[in-house]
């Protein structure tokens, strides 16, 4: 989504040495393939396996931009027609103060002739959020926020989430590669509030040259009727295993 053609230039402008690292890529690709898809708790599969890919661009100013994808079932489930979530982000990452890091931006969750207002009860399931993160050390705190309703849920411009994600490189513990990660998060939403919950997730994740091998064990507090899937009412918020591999190049 953004020109190359500064970093062309750059390439032209500057002399080669052998003893000088080159510039990290700015474009980069991921696609993977997990147990099931999980965003903030919730299955978005129906327990199901998900094929996951996205494309990412980050300047050398702190600006970016990306685009991700997964397939979904919720959408059908629920009586729509999308078999697929598309991603849209971008933003601005900026170091604001020794080893405090500030990260702001926009994302769209779109999902294409989705037809969920067609359904009973149900509004367009396109959702635009804004949100803003701190990290400092392995620590990053973020706050999301809709602009628009939440996930087809009439009446719910303004929800929130809110979250505290910790990653620690295992490397000093004689585990090269190797990566912890502890996370909670609160999704409110706004005049609906059996849909509000908790959610809390623990993965653990071992890098081969760009292969990552994963396993999460993920869990909510998410009210039992409000998150049964339609399809066979088995709650799309219980604790679970969900493992994964995903390559980024």
């Amino acid at each position: 989504m953004k020109s190359l053609l500064p970093w062309f230039a750059l390439a032209l402008a500057l002399p080669a040495f052998a003893d000088e690292p080159a510039p990290a890529d700015p474009l980069s690709f991921n696609i993977g393939v997990f147990s099931e898809y999980r965003y903030r708790g919730i299955s978005q599969s129906r327990l199901k396996p998900a094929l996951q890919g996205g494309i990412d661009y980050a300047a050398a100013n702190g600006f970016y931009v990306g685009t991700w994808a997964s397939t979904i079932k919720w959408i059908k489930d629920a009586g729509g027609n999308a078999n697929v979530e598309v991603d849209l982000y971008g933003g601005y990452k900026t170091e604001v103060a020794k080893g405090l890091t500030l990260d702001v931006g926009g994302l769209y969750y779109l999902y294409p002739n989705n037809k969920l207002k067609d359904v009973s009860g149900f509004v367009d399931a396109n959702t635009f959020e804004i949100y803003g993160a701190l990290s400092f050390g392995p620590v990053t705190a973020k706050y999301s926020h809709s602009t628009t309703n939440l996930f087809g849920n009439a009446d719910t411009k303004g929800s929130g989430y809110l979250d505290v994600t910790a990653n620690f490189d295992l490397a000093d513990l004689g585990m090269p590669g190797m990566t912890l990660s502890p996370h909670v998060g609160h999704q409110t939403i706004k005049k609906l509030s059996v849909g509000s919950y908790t959610d809390y997730s623990l993965t653990f994740a071992k890098d081969f040259s760009g292969l990552a091998l994963s396993a999460a064990i993920v869990g909510t507090d998410a009210d039992k009727t409000f998150y049964a899937s339609p399809a066979n009412g088995k709650l799309l918020g219980k604790t679970t295993l969900v493992v994964g591999l995903k390559k980024t190049f």
